[in-house]
């Protein structure tokens, strides 16, 4: 998650000050957060090396960064950087597998947060597509595993179970699995907490007063919109609101099947107060067809999303929606690596990360029936 960012001018800051201008008088912590582009905290935190608190090195470095332009001296930066110890069982280089880069920001997302905590550690990321090729698969592993790789990472763009190919259970190197799991559980792996986050956008609309409440899901057959229905119901359920198997339209992510979804949904005799879009593409054809049927988002119904890409916060109004935790997954791969193996181990639970819902515009209270 970023830093939160402190915007305002300390007392008697004069509010005419050019960017990257230094403040009269002495530097303060307020003066440095303001450059940085963080709260205050962080940067107490990085300017005192404090223990035990995670941040990461691009926020170190810009911090380290706006302190030197405003002339702040104490203390020696050069003893700010954490040092590169990692764990002693890699030797700098791991393998990164994963099925499809091209067609979603996810792999490249979780590919980002290892190589984040692979560089904090001093270790180099090697990344392969294999496209899940049956051939072509097991030979780009044998590539990485050529190049010296003393880990592996194991991706598939598609939450799911997976049947693991058996070179991966033959290499001698650590494994980890990222977005996918096995029925046996032989190696560690993550992925998205998938029902909890359908459960929490459905509840942050019950929550606004909101009963008669739709979703447009994604394909049935896969795992994620599986999971999403299943918190989707379950907060209905806790909640005491009848499921209505009207509400639930199915879609295949795309903007043209939220399109088409929402004119479906609107055409109902009773049409719903909100719609809980299974994704952020979804939820951009569902604006649309709410737009051109002459209701207000989210004055006439409110709009949830999933995913939290990019065009999330450039849509009007900028859309509530969950992030998918990517990143995070593919730093926790990373740090499973450089904690020492537990002796005997054979089983791994499946770790799953929160989606944690960002509140934004599209959302509000239901207004009363007249």
């Amino acid at each position: 998650m970023s830093e939160p960012t402190d915007l305002r001018d300390p007392p008697g800051a004069s509010r005419r000050r050019k960017p990257g201008a230094k403040p009269k008088g002495r530097v303060t912590m307020t003066d440095i957060a303001r450059a940085a582009g963080c709260s205050q905290a962080t940067v107490s935190f990085v300017l005192n090396n404090s223990p035990g608190i995670r941040l990461s090195q691009q926020t170190r470095d810009r911090v380290i960064e706006a302190a030197r332009a405003l002339g702040y001296s104490p203390p020696v930066f050069s003893a700010l950087r954490p040092p590169v110890t990692p764990f002693e069982g890699l030797d700098g280089v791991i393998g990164f597998a994963v099925d499809q880069l091209a067609t979603s920001p996810e792999a490249v997302v979780a590919i980002e947060g290892a190589r984040q905590a692979s560089w904090n550690a001093g270790n180099v990321l090697l990344v392969a597509q294999t496209m899940g090729d049956a051939v072509m698969e097991p030979r780009a592993i044998s590539a990485l595993t050529r190049r010296g790789i003393s880990a592996l990472i194991y991706m598939t763009i598609f939450t799911r179970e997976i049947t693991a190919p058996d070179f991966l259970y033959s290499l001698d190197i650590p494994v980890i699995l990222l977005n996918c799991y096995t029925a046996d559980y032989a190696f560690p792996a993550v992925v998205p907490s998938e029902i909890a986050g359908g459960q929490s956008a459905t509840r942050h609309l019950i929550g606004h007063g909101h009963r008669r409440i739709a979703t447009i899901t994604g394909e049935p057959w896969m795992q994620a919109a599986q999971d999403r229905l299943k918190g989707y119901r379950r907060a209905l359920a806790t909640a005491d609101i009848p499921f209505d198997p009207e509400l639930v339209v199915e879609g295949d992510w795309s903007a043209s099947a939220g399109y088409a979804a929402t004119v479906k949904l609107l055409g109902l005799k009773e049409r719903p107060t909100a719609i809980f879009c299974q994704n952020d593409r979804t939820a951009i054809g569902c604006y649309e067809a709410l737009k051109e049927a002459g209701l207000h988002i989210p004055q006439d119904i409110s709009v949830v999303g999933y995913d939290d890409e990019e065009i999330a916060r450039h849509l009007f109004p900028p859309l509530t929606t969950s992030i998918l935790p990517h990143l995070a997954m593919g730093q926790w791969a990373i740090e499973q690596l450089e904690a020492p193996p537990t002796p005997g181990r054979g089983r791994y639970p499946i770790t799953k990360l929160e989606c944690p819902l960002v509140e934004r515009e599209s959302v509000a209270t239901v207004r009363s029936p007249t």
